[in-house]
C-alpha cells in the first residue's frame, strides 16, 4: 500500500486557491489578507504587449500573463528564465547591481520558479528553485535558495492554531520542567517576565486561562497570511525556508532549514543566521546572531541574544544579551545576561535568573531524583558553577552563588548569597564559605555588574533590568543569611558547651551575641547546617565571623547609598528638614525577580489580580504595566534601602541626630574604600602569583599580553567613583549642616 499521499491537480491551478473557499469571508477574494499585508505603496498595472513579448523572448513562462502585474518602472529585460504561477506583482527594476559584503548581483528575477508573490522595488531573485506565497521587500537579495515557501496555515512560530486546525498541532514551550507541567505558549514579543509569570503560579487556573487568551487574541487565526522578507534583507545559499516571517536588514547565509519562525530584524538590530543552522518553531528577537551548525527547536531568543558553534536550544527561552555556544540547553527559562560557552556543558529543566555563567563540564539537570523526569533547579542572579560541576534536581541557589568543581551527590537548598560551595570528598562534607565574593573576588563581582550594564544592547527596555549586585533581592537574601549564620553559630557554641536541650530561640540569641561582638571564639567552632544538603554528611560553614561582618557592612553601605539618593531627590537644607521628609513607617518587603526586573511581591500580586479580573486585557497591557513598575523601581528601591538602613543600624531614621548621620556617612565611605581596595587587590593577585607569571619570559612581556595593572580602565573608574562618592558625601554634610 502506498505510504506517501501524492495529489494531482491541473497545472493551471498552481498558484491559486491558497485559501479554500469556505475560509474566505463573504465579499472577499483569496487575496484579501495578502493585500492587507502589502504596504509598500507601489501602484501595479498589467503588462503591455511589448513587455509580454520581451518576457517570452527571455525564456519566461506563465499560465496567464494578465496575472503578472508590474510597476511603471518595470524593466522586462531584467526578468529571465522564470516560471510564474498565480498572481505575481513586481516593482521597479533598474539596470543596477546590488552589493552586500562581498556579494554583488544584478537587480532582477532570474532562473526561478515564482508562485503568487509580491516584490518591492529593485529586488534580486536569482536561482530560487521554489518561491511561493511571499511578500518581498525592496532591495532584498535572495539568491541560491532551494525552497522559500509559505503555507496557508503558517503561524510564524507563535503558539496559536488556525481555523479548523486540531489542538494537537499547537506549539508549546516546555519550560523549567521536562514533564510539561510549566509549559507556555510562545509568541513574538514574549518578554522574560511573561515567561516567568506564566511558568509559575500553575495553581492559579484563572491566570493560566487568561494568559492563553492573551496569546490567542494577539494573533489572527485566519488562514492565508503570506510570509514576508523585509527591505534590504539578504538570503543566500540556503536550503529550506518555510513559514518564516523575516524583518528588514536581516542576513541569512548557508542555513539548512528554517521553519515556522518569526525573525525580527531592522535598524534597531540586524539579525543574522549563518551556515549549517537548523531552526524550527521559534521566534528570534532583534539583533540576534546565530552561526555555525546551531540546532534550535521550540524556542524563543530575546533581543540581542546569540547561539553559536553547534549549540542546541530546545524547549527553552533565552533572555536578552545572552550567549550560548557549543553546548546543549533543554527545557530552561534563562533571564537576560547569561553566558554559556563550552561544548560539554549541559543545562536542563532550570530557571536561571540572569547574570550567570555556566562553565565547561557543567551538567546541571542530568540527575533526576524521582521516578520520572520532573525535577527542577532554580538559580538566583549571578549563578556561577565552576568547571565540571554536576548538580542534582531539585536544588535552589541564592544570588551570586559560586560552586567549586565537583560531583554534588544530593539536592541543595542554598539560602546564603555570595557564597562559595565546595564538595570536600576527602572529609566527606559539603563546605560553604559565605560572602566569598566580597572577601576574595571583588574585582569579578564588581566588574560583572558593570559589564552587563554596559553591554545591554536592548532597544526595547520595557522591563527595567537590575545588574547591581546589591539590590532588593540580594539584600533580602543577606538578611536571611545573617539569621542562618546566627542560628548555625549558636547551635555550634551550645554543642561545644554540651547544652543539648536548648531551643532555636536560644541558639539564635547566642549566635547573634557572638557574631555581633566579632568574638574570635567563633573561629574555633565547628559550625554546621542540617538544612542545606539532602544527605547525612556534614555541611560545614567556614569564615563565618568574617562573613557576618562583611554582610553587615554591605547592608549598611546599601542603605546609606539609598539615603544619599533620597537626600539628593528631596533637597533638604537641614537635618531637621531631612527628618521630616523621611518616612516614619518603613518595611523591608519581599521582592521578586520577574525576568530580570525586580519588583515587590505585592506589585506582582497586584498584576496577577488585574489579569484575573480583566483590568489587564492583553500582553500589550501587561507590558505597559511592566514599564510603569519600572518607573517606580528607583523610588521603591530607595524605600527598601531606607528600611534596610533602619533595620541594620537599629536607628529610627526620622530621629537621627548629627552624630548618628555622620557615623553612617563615614561608615559608607569606609566600606566604599574597602570595596575599591578589594577590587584592586583581587586583580593584583593575578600579577603577583608566580604560577601565572611563569608562562612569560619577563614581567614586561606579561604586561604586554595582559595589560598593566595600573592601566586597568575598570579599576581606574572605581577609584574615580570613590573620589566622587567622598566629595558627594562632603557636599551633603554641608547641605544639611552635619
Amino acid at each position: 500500500m502506498a505510504q506517501n499521499n501524492i495529489t494531482k491537480t491541473p497545472l493551471e491551478a498552481l498558484g491559486y486557491g491558497f485559501i479554500k473557499d469556505h475560509h474566505i469571508p463573504k465579499g472577499k477574494d483569496e487575496y484579501y489578507l495578502r493585500n492587507m499585508q502589502m504596504r509598500n505603496g507601489i501602484h501595479y498595472r498589467t503588462l503591455t504587449a511589448y513587455e509580454i513579448e520581451q518576457l517570452v523572448r527571455n525564456g519566461n513562462t506563465t499560465d496567464n500573463w494578465n496575472h503578472i502585474l508590474v510597476s511603471d518602472s518595470f524593466n522586462p529585460d531584467l526578468v529571465k528564465n522564470c516560471k510564474f504561477h498565480g498572481l505575481v506583482r513586481i516593482g521597479k527594476l533598474e539596470p543596477i547591481c546590488l552589493g552586500f559584503s562581498d556579494l554583488k548581483t544584478p537587480v532582477g528575477l532570474y532562473n526561478s520558479t515564482i508562485i503568487s508573490c509580491d516584490f518591492g522595488d529593485n529586488v534580486v531573485i536569482n536561482n530560487v528553485n521554489y518561491l511561493s506565497h511571499y511578500i518581498i521587500g525592496s532591495e532584498a537579495i535572495i539568491t541560491n535558495v532551494n525552497e522559500l515557501v509559505t503555507t496557508n496555515h503558517s503561524k510564524f512560530g507563535n503558539g496559536i492554531i488556525k481555523v479548523d486546525e486540531k489542538e494537537e498541532v499547537r506549539i508549546w514551550l516546555e519550560l523549567c520542567n521536562e514533564n510539561t507541567g510549566r509549559k507556555v505558549l510562545p509568541f513574538d514579543g514574549m518578554l522574560p517576565g511573561d515567561a516567568f509569570l506564566w511558568s509559575r503560579f500553575r495553581d492559579d487556573k484563572v491566570l493560566q486561562t487568561k494568559l492563553v487568551e492573551f496569546t490567542e487574541k494577539k494573533f489572527n487565526n485566519k488562514r492565508g497570511y503570506y510570509g514576508k522578507v523585509g527591505d534590504r534583507t539578504v538570503i543566500k545559499n540556503c536550503n529550506i525556508i518555510k513559514d518564516v516571517w523575516v524583518g528588514s536588514d536581516a542576513y541569512f547565509k548557508g542555513a539548512n532549514k528554517l521553519k515556522n519562525l518569526t525573525v525580527n530584524s531592522g535598524p534597531e538590530g540586524r539579525t543574522q543566521i549563518g551556515e549549517g543552522c537548523e531552526m524550527v518553531n521559534g521566534t528570534i528577537g532583534l539583533g540576534c546572531r546565530i552561526f555555525y551548525g546551531v540546532k534550535a527547536v521550540r524556542f524563543i531568543m530575546a533581543d540581542h541574544s546569540q547561539l553559536k558553534y553547534g549549540a542546541r536550544l530546545i524547549n527553552s527561552y533565552l533572555g536578552q544579551n545572552a550567549t550560548i555556544s557549543c553546548c546543549e540547553v533543554l527545557n530552561s527559562l534563562i533571564f537576560p545576561a547569561h553566558e554559556q560557552h563550552h561544548n560539554n556543558s549541559f543545562l536542563c529543566a532550570a530557571l536561571v535568573m540572569g547574570q550567570s555563567n555556566i562553565a565547561a563540564g557543567a551538567t546541571i539537570g542530568s540527575n533526576h531524583n524521582s521516578r520520572s523526569a520532573d525535577g527542577e533547579i532554580i538559580m538566583g542572579r549571578g549563578f556561577w558553577p565552576g568547571l565540571c560541576v554536576s548538580l542534582k534536581h531539585n536544588s535552589i541557589f541564592a544570588s551570586f552563588t559560586m560552586i567549586n568543581k565537583g560531583d554534588y551527590p544530593a539536592e541543595l537548598n542554598i539560602p546564603i548569597p555570595f557564597c562559595l560551595i565546595s564538595n570536600d570528598t576527602k572529609n566527606d562534607q559539603l563546605t560553604i564559605m559565605p560572602a566569598y565574593w566580597f572577601l576574595y573576588n571583588m574585582y569579578a563581582l564588581a566588574r560583572n555588574a558593570w559589564k552587563y550594564a554596559h553591554r545591554d544592547k536592548r532597544f526595547d527596555k520595557t522591563q527595567e533590568l537590575e545588574y547591581n549586585y546589591l539590590a532588593p533581592d540580594s539584600i533580602n537574601e543577606i538578611f536571611t543569611a545573617l539569621e542562618k549564620l546566627e542560628l548555625y553559630t549558636g547551635k555550634a557554641y551550645l554543642r561545644s558547651e554540651k547544652k543539648t536541650d536548648s531551643d532555636i530561640t536560644e541558639a539564635i540569641a547566642v549566635g547573634k551575641l557572638l557574631l555581633k561582638s566579632n568574638n574570635k571564639l567563633v573561629d574555633s567552632l565547628l559550625i554546621t547546617a542540617d538544612d542545606i544538603e539532602n544527605s547525612k554528611r556534614k555541611t560545614v560553614l567556614v569564615k563565618v565571623r568574617q562573613a557576618y561582618k562583611v554582610f553587615e557592612d554591605v547592608l549598611l553601605f546599601y542603605g546609606v547609598k539609598e539615603l544619599i539618593g533620597f537626600i539628593k531627590a528631596n533637597g533638604p537644607t537641614s537635618l531637621a528638614e531631612l527628618r521630616k521628609q523621611l518616612p516614619s513607617k518603613l518595611s523591608r518587603d519581599k521582592w521578586i525577580n520577574l525576568g530580570g526586573q525586580l519588583m515587590p511581591e505585592a506589585d506582582l500580586t497586584e498584576l496577577r489580580k488585574k489579569i484575573n479580573t480583566g483590568k489587564i486585557k492583553g500582553w500589550d497591557d501587561l507590558h505597559a504595566q511592566y514599564a510603569i513598575k519600572g518607573c517606580l523601581y528607583a523610588n521603591q528601591k530607595c524605600l527598601h534601602g531606607l528600611a534596610t538602613l533602619k533595620e541594620i543600624a537599629g536607628l529610627p531614621l526620622n530621629k537621627l541626630d548629627e552624630h548618628q548621620l555622620s557615623y553612617l556617612f563615614n561608615s559608607a565611605i569606609a566600606t566604599m574604600e574597602w570595596i575599591t581596595k578589594g577590587i584592586h587587590d583581587s586583580r593584583a593577585k593575578d600579577y603577583s602569583n608566580p604560577f601565572r607569571k611563569m608562562v612569560y619570559e619577563s614581567f614586561a612581556e606579561m604586561n604586554e599580553v595582559v595589560g598593566k595593572l595600573e592601566d586597568n580602565s575598570f579599576i581606574k573608574e572605581q577609584i574615580m567613583e570613590l573620589k566622587s562618592f567622598k566629595k558627594e558625601i562632603s557636599s551633603l554634610k554641608k547641605q544639611i549642616g552635619v
